[in-house]
């Protein structure tokens, strides 16, 4: 089946920057599953997806603003320290995540007092061009409880 509009797919990828660095991958642990067509993964990744089959590997190239989008300046905001989620103890340069009235973001930590912190609102990868390695693994018809809650379910996608 051909990737496409309301298709689960499942892969593995390895992220690297433009450093050739790699700063994240799914191999060694379960494959990653979105829904096709709902801006589940970034803008580049998915038009990189369509039209591809399960077997397919290939690599792709996203600029930043088919990626994380730009780094814009002025993102800078105080917050509580214990609204803060992921560690016990923050240090500058450290990701968390923080509760929005648009869902959960990641922030960079970037100074740390006793009950405030100064944090980054771009996300950490803004303004990076990145490289993905993917190997599509399988590619399914999305059932009508996916598409109508607008990403996948089970193993790699989101647990109800």
């Amino acid at each position: 089946m051909e990737i496409a509009k309301d298709c689960v797919v499942q892969f593995h990828y390895s992220l690297k920057n433009s450093n050739g660095v790699e700063l994240e991958t799914s191999h060694g642990g379960s494959p990653m599953a979105y829904l096709h067509g709902h801006n589940n993964v970034i803008p580049g990744l998915e038009e990189a997806m369509a039209g591809r089959n399960a077997g397919d590997t290939f690599s792709v190239t996203v600029p930043p603003e088919k990626g994380y989008g730009e780094f814009r300046e002025g993102m800078l905001q105080r917050v509580p320290v214990k609204h803060l989620q992921g560690a016990k103890r923050w240090r500058p340069g450290m990701v968390a995540q923080v509760s929005t009235d648009k869902g959960p973001r990641a922030v960079r930590v970037v100074k740390v007092g006793r009950f405030m912190a100064e944090v980054d609102f771009n996300h950490p990868l803004a303004g990076q061009e990145l490289t993905f390695d993917v190997e599509v693994v399988a590619v399914r018809a999305a059932r009508s409880d996916e598409i109508a809650h607008g990403h996948a379910h089970g193993e790699g996608g989101h647990q109800h």
